[in-house]
């Protein structure tokens, strides 16, 4: 589904800091077809990954120490308003508001879990253009060590609904903008190890989750939770080469677009 600009409140992007970015940028384009070309050294090496020349993820080379981790970013009309919500909130601001070029402003903060979210506040760049196609972003998934902190905060922060499926540690969370689902939210799982923090999680469609988690390992990566269905598909988390977790879902016919 092709993307001219996104409505505010709705994650729009995502990208992915590496300490590898040329292996990152070979194992993507293979996995996926996207093509990363390098990045000027006036956006610090920052490369966009795209299909058939329309935008869909970015990458850049790590700055701080740290794990390699995909961020999501959510589009916002004032970058400067939200991050005073920010702080309004209980949450942290990591980056403050800066443009970008001429593509956009953005801000980085942490929630008062200690998750990381960014913002977008488009300007040449609107986003990802192309979503919810092999290859390309589907969906947005938090995994909290606190739900209540979690919907409080990205309640006001953003204006968020939530939709809540189940009891329990097991209950799934979605959340709601305009009457429509835009995200999720999960409580982090007793399986996952103690040494993973709360985090943004990235799901990127793929049309069959069995071949392409096989296509993960001869690409160097790691199949971390082996293909499973679920009510919205058939799903897997794996590793990139540089150690960045992500996860692959090829969406039930019913449930795709």
């Amino acid at each position: 589904m092709r993307i001219e600009r996104y409505e505010h409140g709705i994650p729009s992007w995502v990208d992915l800091s590496t300490p590898d970015i040329d292996a990152a940028a070979a194992f993507y384009s293979a996995l996926f077809g996207w093509e990363c070309p390098e990045g000027s050294a006036e956006t610090g090496g920052y490369r966009v990954c795209t299909i058939g020349d329309v935008p869909v993820a970015g990458m850049m080379p790590a700055m701080n120490p740290g794990p390699p981790v995909w961020a999501t970013y959510v589009d916002v009309a004032d970058a400067d308003a939200t991050t005073d919500a920010v702080r309004t909130n209980g949450g942290q601001v990591i980056v403050e508001p800066m443009d970008v070029l001429d593509s956009g402003r953005m801000a980085v903060y942490a929630d008062p879990v200690g998750q990381v979210i960014g913002v977008w506040q488009a300007g040449a760049h609107a986003g990802a253009g192309l979503v919810n196609e092999p290859g390309t972003l589907t969906w947005d998934e938090l995994v909290t060590t606190d739900v209540d902190a979690s919907i409080a905060f990205y309640s006001a922060v953003f204006g968020w609904g939530a939709e809540t499926h189940g009891e329990g540690p097991g209950a799934y969370t979605e959340w709601q903008l305009g009457g429509r689902s835009i995200g999720g939210l999960m409580q982090k799982p007793p399986m996952m190890p103690a040494e993973v923090p709360p985090h943004w999680a990235v799901y990127f469609a793929v049309a069959d989750t069995d071949n392409c988690a096989a296509r993960v390992a001869e690409l160097g990566g790691q199949v971390m939770m082996p293909p499973t269905d679920i009510e919205p598909g058939r799903f897997a988390v794996v590793v990139d080469p540089t150690g960045a977790a992500f996860n692959v879902i090829a969406m039930n016919p019913e449930r795709a677009g």
